[in-house]
């Protein structure tokens, strides 16, 4: 049985079990949609990823384009920052990215791209949910109806643009272990051995609609299963592993220790902070407070959002784009100005080796000079109608900390914080604790018996 429901129709996209929940039809009417709400007379741009079920998919996303008068670019089997890339380049009015990252292989996903080749925003996510649900859409006659081209140089495109910020030729010297989990990192890894002559070395690297090596989640207990026990026999540098779409990253040191995603943040801020000109660092309540001990380092702050995509986006928006060193999430998935902010693993695994070349020092050496932090992280399902009152109690039983309620209840004292929310996507309360130099047990233990008998 699935633990998980079968559709999901939010401001970020449309996810589900195929079949069982996502259906032909629904991706027919959320391309229609998208047609609708996008500017006429520009291109639209389409990628996928291997999964089965993304052919079928990808039929019904181009009929819905076309019928809206649109003339598609189809990258074919691409990650979605490539399928981002793409949209800039051709001055497309936007892009579907047709994949479902971190899902196993029976889900599939639309996720959408306004002009900018960002997520769309929260106003523009809810304008195409009205045209969606609403079903106002702009069909023209068969005379206007629109074409399909496919374009195939997307992958060598999307490296010139990492070659502009990165020296891959300085990376020549070391030896990296990358676990593509079966997408779409590999075509793009496979192409930068061949014209760079890096010595990167490729495993779970054969793209599969049905069959992935392991659950993409990138995830330290995953890594240390798949990632981490190669390392000494392989005499590797550093290990990455990257999710289906590969916009997350995961890391594994050359001592072959799995490292929590939660890392991915600080390191990449500690390597942007100083290069640049920006000093804020976008992210969620629920991220790592290491990330304040980075930024405070090098002059900067963190502004703390709720946790989702959508708010990232909104929050890019309040600020100039000179003034954002990094933002990104504690799950691995980070977004770089010097990209216009789109997530992206493999960007993030070439940031986080520039860092080890500035530093040279080997990974595990960095990650020991930064304090440590224990997380703890936890879930309970959502059965009580009592969880507004439950936050206000919980906020005057830990008065004395710093409350934010912008997406349940975070509290914050020096050492230590807790996050308790309700999920966007599933019938859960998130339960988040984090402590410096020891583990939250008690902490952690205490919110959840309060939730459970919420």
């Amino acid at each position: 049985m699935l633990r998980q429901k079968a559709l999901r129709i939010s401001q970020v996209g449309l996810r589900g079990v195929v079949g069982a929940g996502l259906t032909a039809t629904h991706v027919i009417d959320f391309a229609s949609a998208f047609g609708t709400f996008v500017e006429p007379g520009r291109p639209v741009i389409v990628g996928r990823d291997p999964r089965a079920s993304g052919t079928m998919l990808r039929e019904g996303v181009l009929a819905g384009l076309m019928a809206c008068g649109h003339e598609v670019i189809d990258l074919g089997i691409v990650s979605s920052p490539v399928v981002q890339h793409a949209i800039r380049k051709f001055d497309a009015a936007g892009g579907i990215s047709i994949g479902a990252s971190h899902n196993t292989a029976e889900w599939n996903a639309l996720k959408f791209f306004g002009a900018r080749g960002t997520y769309l925003s929260t106003a523009e996510s809810g304008e195409l949910l009205d045209i969606y649900h609403l079903r106002k859409f702009e069909y023209v006659d068969w005379q206007g109806v629109g074409s399909v081209r496919q374009h195939t140089t997307a992958i060598d495109e999307y490296i010139d643009d990492l070659a502009r910020v990165f020296d891959f030729t300085a990376a020549k010297g070391l030896r990296i272990v990358a676990d593509c989990c079966n997408g779409t990192s590999s075509l793009i890894l496979r192409r930068l051995n061949e014209r760079y002559g890096l010595d990167l070395i490729l495993i779970n690297d054969k793209p599969h609609g049905t069959h992935f090596a392991h659950d993409p989640v990138i995830s330290s207990e995953i890594i240390g299963l798949q990632l981490a026990p190669l390392m000494k026999p392989l005499n590797a540098d550093a290990g990455f592993a990257f999710d289906v779409d590969s916009d997350r990253v995961g890391i594994a040191t050359e001592d072959g220790t799995p490292v929590s995603e939660e890392m991915i943040l600080p390191l990449i801020a500690d390597w942007l902070l100083p290069r640049g000109p920006g000093r804020i660092v976008i992210t969620n309540l629920s991220t790592t407070a290491l990330v304040e001990d980075v930024a405070r380092k090098h002059g900067g702050r963190v502004v703390r959002v709720p946790v989702g995509r959508q708010a990232a986006i909104d929050a890019l928006a309040s600020y100039r784009r000179t003034d954002i060193a990094v933002a990104g999430e504690g799950t691995g998935a980070i977004m770089m100005p010097d990209f216009e902010f789109v997530y992206d693993g493999i960007a993030s695994m070439f940031a986080i080796l520039a860092l080890m070349r500035e530093r040279k020092q080997p990974l595990s050496a960095i990650l020991s000079g930064y304090p440590r932090y224990y997380m703890q992280k936890g879930e309970v399902p959502l059965t009580s109608p009592r969880i507004p009152e439950l936050l206000m109690e919980l906020q005057q039983q830990y008065g004395d900390g710093r409350k934010n309620m912008a997406d349940g209840l975070r509290v914050d004292w020096p050492d230590r914080w807790f996050h308790v929310r309700v999920s966007q996507t599933e019938p859960l309360i998130r339960i988040i604790c984090e402590q410096r130099n020891s583990p939250p047990t008690t902490l952690y233990n205490d919110l959840t018996e309060a939730v459970r008998s919420a």
